[in-house]
């Protein structure tokens, strides 16, 4: 692990899409985690929109990110958005290479692609994907992030504190992921870290 290696859990909401003719708000969240002096620094970040999109919240996520790094870093990046991750690793290098156009048609969201590759330029973004809610704590823990900005349609405005330990405590009274080791360093958690 480098020096300037930042693990970042996101995820999106976006509240109300399965209604047609009705703004559905969204919200892009993450947890920023960086392993230093043998411990977690955590912080989080969430913002959101009045109507939008889960895959545009998806790409506000990892922009927000990045927005937030001061220095070139290796970016461990998970997600469980495929069309983000897919994004990222396999669509993005043909459409650059094709002048940012696709086979079928317009790319959607290309304002937001195009500046996820202004962003990225900067860093090693290393994406991964996740299954949504199937029990990996960080993942689901932004989702709360993300859901409580779409319903309350706020914004960190910035990197703040994290609240995931405490969040953790709450789920663990429930019995939830008891066997997920918070403290480890990365690469020596849990399956489901």
């Amino acid at each position: 692990m480098t020096a300037h290696s930042v693990y970042v859990h996101a995820d999106e909401s976006c509240l109300g899409n399965q209604f047609q003719n009705r703004a559905n708000p969204g919200g892009a969240a993450g947890l920023v985690e960086v392993w230093r002096d043998g411990a977690w620094e955590r912080r989080d970040y969430w913002i959101s929109e009045s109507d939008t999109t889960n895959n545009r919240m998806a790409l506000r996520s990892a922009l927000e990110a990045l927005r937030h790094l001061k220095r070139s870093c290796v970016v461990h990046f998970v997600s469980d958005s495929q069309y983000l991750v897919k994004g990222i690793t396999e669509w993005m290098p043909g459409w650059k290479r094709r002048g940012w156009t696709r086979k079928s048609g317009p790319i959607e969201n290309l304002d937001l692609w195009q500046a996820l590759d202004r962003s990225l330029a900067g860093h090693d973004m290393r994406p991964s994907w996740v299954r949504g809610h199937a029990g990996h704590p960080r993942n689901e823990y932004a989702n709360d992030l993300a859901v409580r900005a779409a319903k309350e349609l706020t914004s960190s405005d910035g990197l703040v504190p994290s609240g995931f330990e405490e969040w953790l405590a709450e789920q663990r009274e429930r019995g939830r992921y008891l066997d997920f080791m918070e403290f480890l360093p990365p690469n020596e958690g849990s399956a489901s870290g």
